[in-house]
């Protein structure tokens, strides 16, 4: 991994809100095709950590470097266009449209019609969708229904089908896998293995510590704030995680 460039370092970031000390100088590195769990209790500080890489906070202290180049981002506009997509929860999908459309969503492309209007080119949208569903392996028998029809895990693939498509060169993903079914979790967890293939690196926050295990090759564990320690999976156990999570081990 050292002899990598990290796509993603952030170093000693912090972030208050009043008082409160919600990120204390947080340092961490992920490197091309990596997928790094970051865990930890509720209140320990993941989400205000991806929320400051992912544009929705501006740091109080410490860097951002993406390829490289100190970045600061204005808003998680900005971050998608520098090839950061976050995928939460309630993955930040249109219900009432199809799969296409959230694809492009506000990048839709344009044709002319009859040489004087400008309209949707639908088409080349759901050919473009189609292509990068198979890439992924993804199967959705008709992506013209409305986003609302679909399962959980065909949504959570229309979001990752949207960032892929649209070239992430870091993918976060908030809890991918908790309001799933045990075979939509399996092939959700598929997926973040078949970015790693294709050289996109994944943050994935998870209380789902089966899950992380599963697909991930690092893990970074955050505790009131600050980072409590970092483990390769092949060097930790879950036990060892948990008593990091609890405080039960002192880390650097």
């Amino acid at each position: 991994m050292s002899t990598t460039q990290p796509i993603l370092q952030v170093k000693d970031i912090s972030k208050h809100f009043g008082g409160l000390i919600a990120v204390d100088r947080v340092s961490l590195e992920v490197y091309p095709g990596e997928v790094v769990g970051l865990l930890g209790d509720n209140g320990a500080g993941k989400s205000t950590l991806i929320k400051l890489i992912s544009g929705v906070h501006h740091p109080d202290g410490g860097q951002i470097v993406l390829d490289g180049h100190e970045v600061s981002f204005s808003s998680p506009l900005e971050a998608r266009r520098q090839g950061i997509e976050t995928i939460y929860q309630d993955l930040a999908l249109c219900e009432n449209l199809d799969a296409p459309a959230n694809i492009f969503l506000g990048r839709e492309p344009i044709r002319r019609f009859l040489g004087l209007l400008n309209v949707l080119n639908r088409a080349y949208m759901l050919t473009e969708s189609r292509q990068v569903l198979d890439q992924l392996d993804i199967k959705i028998p008709n992506l013209r229904r409305p986003i609302r029809l679909m399962s959980g895990g065909q949504r959570q693939a229309v979001a990752i089908a949207r960032a892929v498509y649209w070239n992430a060169r870091l993918m976060i993903m908030d809890e991918p896998t908790a309001a799933l079914g045990i075979p939509e979790q399996q092939k959700v967890l598929q997926l973040v293995r078949t970015l790693r293939e294709r050289g996109v690196p994944v943050i994935i926050i998870s209380h789902n510590l089966q899950d992380v295990f599963a697909v991930a090759d690092r893990i970074i564990v955050m505790r009131r704030g600050r980072k409590a320690g970092e483990r390769s999976i092949k060097a930790t156990n879950d036990n060892e995680i948990v008593s990091m999570m609890v405080g039960a081990e002192q880390e650097e």
